[in-house]
């Protein structure tokens, strides 16, 4: 088993592979169970063996063929008035984000993706509360961070879900529905961009093969985890589960480790 993973993983040490799939389960529990967060808890932890720009494309990749049927199952029950103005501007913000992951270096990337994911979730925890409708402006200035960060990290998702989790008046069904649609629709667009940037690349999609798997089995997990939680334990156990990915993820702990 370890040789047949090394062929798909040539330059990582075994530690490494055990790291990605790691991150992989991790992040499938946290996607299936919530609806959001597989970027969130997978980007910090793939960045520590790959780099940001690697595990940005390897994240698409594995994420393509479940995103699009479910999101296509969620559309339905989304609030298209909500999600339409933040995809839009998503969509216009997405480039900057990704000239932002090119020319910043390696660790500065990771200082930033671990600190957005860590002050999201502390923000999300914090039982903060959006009161009322939200307006135009407000959605478009969520869905250019959301650009931004998913551009940067994939992690698109993030602020979309301080977004929709604080609104008061959405129950965990909604924002489940509203957040697969989004990123069914963002994975398609976003694909071609980071495709015309270099970052989609074959050894991408190779290396990506054997995580596939791994990611179906979390997500069917977390899925099925979704249906027996309660609203609270919906909302803790993906708190948690991101806050430990980010916190481990932190360049601090580099030294400590002989990282």
């Amino acid at each position: 088993m370890q040789s047949f993973l090394a062929s798909f993983f040539p330059d990582l040490s075994f530690d490494g592979i055990a790291v990605l799939l790691l991150a992989t389960v991790l992040g499938g529990l946290v996607r299936g169970f919530t609806g959001f967060g597989f970027a969130m808890v997978f980007m910090p932890l793939a960045s520590m063996v790959l780099g940001p720009v690697a595990a940005l494309g390897l994240i698409w990749f594995i994420d393509l063929p479940f995103a699009l049927p479910i999101a296509a199952r969620s559309a339905k029950q989304a609030e298209w008035r909500e999600v339409l103005p933040l995809l839009a501007t998503a969509t216009l913000a997405l480039p900057a984000g990704i000239w932002l992951l090119i020319w910043l270096d390696r660790e500065t990337m990771r200082w930033i993706l671990a600190l957005l994911v860590l002050a999201a979730v502390a923000l999300m925890a914090s039982g903060w509360r959006y009161h009322g409708r939200p307006g135009i402006p407000l959605s478009l200035g969520v869905g250019v961070l959301s650009g931004l960060c998913n551009g940067m990290a994939s992690i698109g998702g993030m602020p979309l879900a301080v977004f929709w989790l604080g609104a008061q008046r959405n129950d965990r069904h909604k924002t489940r529905a509203n957040l697969q649609t989004f990123f069914g629709i963002s994975t398609l667009i976003s694909g071609a961009t980071l495709w015309y940037a270099g970052i989609l690349t074959t050894r991408a999609a190779m290396t990506a093969v054997p995580l596939f798997a791994v990611y179906g089995v979390g997500l069917w997990i977390g899925t099925h985890g979704f249906r027996l939680a309660s609203e609270i334990s919906f909302r803790r156990i993906a708190y948690l589960v991101i806050f430990l990915s980010a916190l481990a993820s932190l360049p601090l702990w580099d030294a400590l480790i002989g990282r």
